[in-house]
């Protein structure tokens, strides 16, 4: 008997190491998780001309709401990227609840690890550093011409083409330009 009770400890014990582990290498999120309104959601995809040929990526996509709307109201293909696992297993039953898993697909990982050059329109809801750790990863991947719409935050010195306001929120659309700027003197001043 009191060598179950201690294999039971044991295994206890070792379930709380690979929990704290797994914990430890997760990678934790650069930006906190706030939800974006719809009517903000809407005012994204208005902004970028979004339409049934374009693939979007929401990098730090949340509970998924802009790849489902996305896919929803427009039937554009969509992906999502979160680094929370939870959040993505969210996103993807929300998709399956809405009808459109088929569009609008989700995966966890980190967005500077990601290769989104099949873009046609990316969404951002990050913070100013961030943006403009991106920014050169942007111009790197994508192709002329797509369109890159970031909800409150712009990205220093790169001047969006429009700028609007929803429900109190400010929205940037900018183009990936023909020709790359040069990165290495960005401004950091939002």
């Amino acid at each position: 008997m009191r060598s179950k009770n201690i294999l039971g400890v044991l295994c206890l014990l070792a379930l709380a190491v690979l929990t704290a582990f797994a914990q430890e290498t997760e990678k934790r999120p650069d930006v906190p998780y706030v939800p974006t309104k719809h009517e903000v959601v809407e005012g994204m995809l208005k902004l970028a001309e979004v339409k049934r040929t374009d693939k979007l990526y929401d990098l730090g996509s949340g509970d998924g709401r802009i790849v489902i709307a996305a896919a929803k109201q427009y039937g554009a293909v969509g992906v999502g990227v979160d680094i929370s696992a939870t959040l993505v297993e969210e996103a993807k039953a929300n998709a399956e609840k809405e009808g459109v898993s088929k569009l609008a697909t989700f995966k966890q990982g980190d967005i500077f690890d990601l290769d989104f050059s099949d873009a046609t329109v990316v969404t951002l809801y990050l913070l100013p550093d961030i943006n403009l750790k991106l920014r050169p990863i942007l111009w790197e991947q994508l192709k002329p011409g797509t369109r890159v719409v970031s909800h409150a935050f712009s990205m220093g010195d790169w001047k969006p083409e429009k700028t609007i306001e929803v429900e109190g929120a400010t929205l940037y659309l900018w183009r990936i330009p023909e020709k790359k700027p040069d990165d290495k003197a960005a401004d950091t001043d939002q």
